[in-house]
């Protein structure tokens, strides 16, 4: 039986494998690159590095982990889980929590991230062998006694099928929206890109909407967000994902603003394609709490000068759950 310090231990260890300046660290990154154009060398980086910082910090980890009755944990089950593919290593946060709440993990990899975690799982298993009893890979999700699972609203209707009749947590798409009051800062609204831009907008923490006062103008904010071009126009997927979303709104003579990189549309919904961006007019701070609230079950987190500062949505921390469930909470209490 491996330790909780011994398990913190081993991860920690790990951690220091992730440095990119190690030769196979950039052969990896590579390789995931091949496999899914979506995760470049950048992007891939971006992940590792708030894992490293915020996820594997001996003294976050503790402080987090104190905040839980661990000893609660007698019963060890077999937790499956179900990994997202939008993110490289969208699910390493779940495996974490099971791993150290003292729960087996069965893990269903992405298609689209099928590299970078085994051999994350390489390197702890060669830390502590034993480990290899506790944490398995599977194509199938089978003989577990609970689950967490993360996908879309289609495929959300399959798990609860699957998981249904056992301890769960099922999560559906969710995005990030961002309040500006037009008083922003060249330098705030740089930041806002990167919540925007960040893994080309493909996650559930990503911006994919603006709450707008009336009369705001859009200037600063495309004059302010002209660092990504290059990155964006670049990267041939994202290029095609403009040039489809631009035909598809000329075609359908809808009205929008853009700068040749992202496209601006006023819009309801809280989710947006790739490459653009939603926003919608607020009158006053009631109508938007209202707004906020109506929305709720569709919006990860928020971003402005009242919420989480902009240029963080990306960068979670151990206690920040997704859809606001404690994942680790959830994962002790389990009987």
């Amino acid at each position: 039986m491996v330790s909780l310090q011994n398990k913190i231990e081993a991860l920690l260890k790990v951690s220091e494998t992730l440095n990119e300046e190690h030769e196979e660290m950039l052969q990896v990154i590579d390789k995931a690159y091949q496999h899914n154009k979506w995760f470049t060398p950048e992007n891939i980086s971006l992940s590792i590095q708030n894992i490293r910082k915020h996820f594997l910090d001996e003294e976050k980890l503790k402080q987090w982990l104190s905040k839980y009755e661990l000893s609660r944990v007698k019963v060890r089950k077999m937790v499956g889980i179900v990994m997202a593919g939008n993110l490289p290593l969208g699910g390493f946060h779940d495996f974490l929590c099971v791993f150290l709440s003292g729960h087996k993990a069965m893990i269903k990899l992405s298609s689209k991230d099928a590299v970078l975690f085994p051999f994350i799982l390489k390197k702890l298993f060669k830390h502590h062998d034993e480990l290899r009893h506790w944490i398995s890979i599977s194509e199938i999700i089978s003989g577990m006694e609970a689950a967490i699972a993360t996908g879309s609203n289609n495929s959300s209707r399959y798990f609860q099928y699957y998981f249904g009749k056992y301890p769960h947590i099922i999560r559906k798409n969710r995005n990030s929206v961002a309040v500006l009051d037009g008083n922003e800062t060249k330098a705030e609204l740089e930041n806002l890109g990167l919540d925007i831009f960040s893994y080309f907008g493909l996650g559930c923490r990503n911006v994919s909407k603006l709450f707008i006062p009336e009369n705001y103008s859009f200037d600063l904010f495309f004059q302010s967000i002209e660092k990504f071009r290059n990155k964006m126009e670049e990267h041939h997927k994202y290029k095609n994902n403009y040039d489809y979303n631009r035909v598809l709104l000329l075609m359908n003579h809808t009205p929008f603003l853009t700068n040749d990189f992202l496209i601006i549309k006023e819009d309801e919904r809280i989710s947006s394609p790739v490459a653009v961006l939603h926003y919608e007019f607020y009158g006053d701070e009631k109508e938007l709490n209202e707004k906020l609230k109506k929305s709720g079950d569709s919006i990860q987190c928020v971003a402005g000068k009242n919420f989480l500062p902009f240029g963080t949505t990306q960068s979670p921390q151990l206690e920040d759950y997704a859809d606001g469930i404690d994942t680790m909470k959830f994962l002790v209490e389990l009987e």
